[in-house]
């Protein structure tokens, strides 16, 4: 399973951040920590702000923070939700035309690979992703 960009761009965001708390951050400036496009980070802070893991300010002197403290972000409910689709094979999907779907063992062990894969992220929360905090900030030249 691959997680799409905006997925991993959305958990980039969080963790530029929760990274610095007492900073009210700049879209250009979290695009040009990662050396990633501005408008790709514009995108995906709109939907964080429409989902409430972001607050942000327009205009002069506006810019972006967390909404939540890290301890309240779920890294799997933020996955479930910043994923379009789940479906690891067609026959997950409702256009499924697969011969074999009603007998077949790959679906079933599909599945539990990935209730697998979100029950891990599920332990996992915002905090967690901060706790190499100095080094996560001199990489991001906080």
């Amino acid at each position: 399973m691959k997680l799409t960009r905006y997925t991993d761009y959305s958990l980039r965001v969080l963790m530029y951040l929760g990274a610095r708390p007492e900073h009210t951050a700049t879209i250009s400036e979290v695009a040009r920590a990662y050396g990633i496009s501005r408008n790709h980070v514009m995108k995906v802070v709109y939907t964080l702000g429409k989902l409430g893991y972001v607050r942000t300010t327009r205009g002069k002197g506006g810019g972006l923070w967390l909404a939540r403290p890290p301890d309240q972000v779920n890294v799997g409910t933020l996955v479930r939700e910043m994923e379009t689709s789940l479906e690891l094979a067609e026959c997950f999907g409702s256009s499924n035309c697969c011969a074999i779907s009603s007998v077949c063992v790959l679906r079933g062990a599909l599945g539990e690979a990935l209730r697998a894969f979100l029950a891990v992220l599920d332990g996992y929360w915002l905090t967690d992703l901060l706790a190499p905090h100095d080094d996560l900030r001199r990489l991001l030249t906080l």
